[in-house]
């Protein structure tokens, strides 16, 4: 027994050098900054809102620009029993050159609106990115907790081995019970489905981020490297300043306000009339009656904007769109800072928990287990308390990278939030 016990204590303690330990270092393609830039790079999703976002900035030299001028060329009055051109006096090969001009001021506001429209577009591909930015990072921190869920898992059922042969050896020899054999199998047997949970759940996390950077990497060859806590110095209200001045797609729904204000300047120029001039010039033949001097004409046309209610009509739309981004502006100012406070909160939560679980109920529960470990030698303890201080330390092991990646992932999505770094 005594030679069993020592074989568990050195498994413990190579339990112990093993959980949580600093980082081991990693590059290639799993490191978190290659798979953010490949992304980015690659992500289809990403690149159509870039090519939406380049479609309408293309859009902005062809607005505000002059309609064609229009060419024509005729035969006017000719008689059309001879179609000669020096019969009469009024005869002429007809060039006339003409050009439409919209009210001072249309052509301007035409072009400031497309602007604003590509400035919308420009932000959302710029929040785009940010949100791609976060769930590659949730992806990873999934990955990376089940990793480490499986090697804390394949770490302990390598204990629990010695403590189902340890159990067997005591009852074979008439020093055990065969309840501590069957609790002894049926933990160890545990561990052993929670791997397969675990795999399966680590095998989607890698496959969302296949997805999300557009390729298809295989499991890791290497440990990933070890994550630390994170630290949040600024306050709520800093941080919902930091969204108004960096996040894009807040500088979008102002660029959709203007959007729709520059609508309406629109409808409004559009009860003012649009003009056209034109000039033509008339080539004479000699005929009998003179000869045959060139005629030379100047018209201007005006469009009347006699549909008043088409255009009142126009003004009232404009309006209501004036109405509902601003509107949309207010909820998403909201929802943002709903999201930046609850993002705070579980950052603070993980930070207090993080100590919690590396000062005091890990070590805490790694010398309960010693201490019982201790006593089970000497008879003081029996097994099942035994097993229950071990499972106690694996739980806790896990429930550390559980509460810190919910600190990474609160850091993760308030970055996404407020378009900055921290």
């Amino acid at each position: 027994m005594n030679r069993a016990i020592g074989t568990i204590i050195i498994s413990w303690t190579l339990l112990l050098a093993g959980i949580p330990s600093p980082g081991v270092a990693q590059t290639g393609d799993f490191a978190l900054g290659t798979l953010l830039q490949r992304a980015l790079e690659h992500n289809p999703e990403l690149k159509a809102a870039e090519y939406r976002w380049q479609l309408y900035e293309n859009k902005v030299p062809q607005a505000g620009v002059l309609a064609d001028p229009s060419l024509s060329f005729g035969l006017s009055n000719y008689p059309v029993d001879s179609w000669a051109g020096n019969e009469s006096p009024m005869s002429g090969k007809l060039v006339k050159l003409s050009q439409s001009l919209p009210f001072p001021g249309k052509l301007s506001t035409v072009k400031e609106k497309s602007k604003q429209q590509a400035l919308w577009f420009k932000g959302v591909y710029e929040d785009e990115k940010l949100q791609l930015a976060w769930k590659v990072k949730d992806a990873y921190y999934s990955l990376f907790f089940f990793d480490r869920a499986l090697k804390i898992t394949q770490k302990n059922l390598a204990l629990l081995d010695d403590f189902v042969r340890l159990t067997e050896t005591n009852y074979e020899i008439g020093k055990g019970l065969l309840q501590d054999v069957l609790k002894a199998q049926v933990a160890h047997s545990r561990l052993i489905d929670r791997t397969y949970s675990y795999n399966k759940q680590y095998a989607r996390a890698l496959a969302d981020l296949n997805s999300l950077t557009d390729q298809q990497l295989d499991f890791p060859d290497s440990d990933l490297p070890e994550l630390e806590p994170v630290v949040l110095a600024a306050t709520a209200e800093e941080l919902h300043q930091t969204f108004e001045k960096n996040r894009p797609l807040y500088s979008s729904y102002l660029a959709l306000i203007e959007q729709n204000r520059l609508q309406k300047k629109l409808a409004r120029l559009d009860f003012r009339p649009d003009f056209k001039l034109g000039a033509s010039y008339t080539f004479r033949e000699p005929n009998p009656a003179d000869g045959g001097t060139d005629f030379s004409g100047i018209e201007v046309g005006i469009d009347i904007p006699l549909h008043l209610g088409k255009r009142k009509a126009a003004v009232a739309e404009a309006e209501s769109g004036i109405n509902m981004a601003e509107r949309q502006l207010d909820n998403f100012r909201n929802l943002a800072r709903l999201n930046i406070q609850d993002s705070v909160l579980k950052i603070r939560q993980s930070e207090k928990q993080v100590e919690l679980y590396r000062s005091g109920l890990i070590p805490q529960s790694r010398q309960t287990f010693e201490a019982a470990l201790s006593g089970y030698q000497v008879g003081k303890i029996d097994f099942l308390a035994l097993l229950d201080s071990i499972m106690t330390v694996y739980d806790y092991e896990l429930e550390y990278y559980r509460v810190m990646l919910d600190g990474r992932r609160g850091l993760a999505r308030l970055e996404a939030e407020i378009g900055a770094v921290l």
